[in-house]
């Protein structure tokens, strides 16, 4: 089944400022052929976002950023271990005529500083960030970086970031990743992945070409 095996009766838009919420009403098919009852829903719509594992394969260093999330707030007052600000890898919203490549490297100059070094590999394809409610797709890459570089505050003002830089040994952050302290699913799949990439990129790293 596909798009076509929808019928939308109703489209709204039920908000328009810094994130989109539609409101749908609509009936699709099911798996025995009928039709199911007509539902509605809200979808928020907030584009597409790109994430990247900046990684240096010749230090051995991951660069991780942290910042403040706004919705960790209705979480964080009754789960203080939940925490509110979050450790993260580099990651950016798609803007309009924006390759997915080039906001991989617009993101990972803006939020950390660095250059990405060379072509830049696929983590995860797009995949859908929370169906049941949200649009959002995000595509996960990684970018090798020279750590030496990584460090300080970055971030947009105007769009209010704040944005502190830091490194970590890959070592550190597969313990911390298995101690549960990353709460963020792209960074927890990146270095998912890394763990089993590492010796590779370390090896390609050091062959000279």
């Amino acid at each position: 089944m596909d798009h076509r095996d929808v019928d939308i009766l109703k489209h709204q838009r039920g908000w328009d400022g810094y994130f989109k919420l539609d409101v749908y009403e609509l009936r699709h098919k099911q798996f025995d052929g009928s039709q199911s009852p007509i539902i509605r829903r809200e979808v928020l719509e907030r584009g597409h976002a790109v994430a990247v594992l900046p990684y240096d394969p010749l230090r051995d260093e991951v660069v991780l950023i942290e910042q403040f999330r706004p919705a960790t707030l209705s979480v964080h007052r009754n789960n203080p271990d939940m925490p509110a600000w979050l450790v993260e890898v580099v990651a950016g919203i798609v803007e309009p005529g924006e390759s997915l490549a080039d906001v991989a490297r617009r993101e990972t100059l803006e939020e950390s500083g660095c250059d990405i070094i060379g072509p830049l590999e696929v983590i995860v394809p797009r995949y859908y960030a929370s169906p049941g409610c949200t649009s959002e797709t995000v595509q996960i890459f990684y970018g090798r970086v020279d750590a030496a570089k990584a460090g300080g505050l970055h971030g947009l003002e105007e769009e209010g970031e704040d944005i502190r830089v830091f490194t970590k040994s890959s070592d550190d952050c597969f313990a911390m990743l298995k101690a549960g302290e990353f709460y963020n699913a792209p960074t927890i799949m990146a270095l998912q992945w890394l763990m089993l990439n590492r010796d590779r990129l370390r090896d390609d790293a050091a062959t000279p070409e």
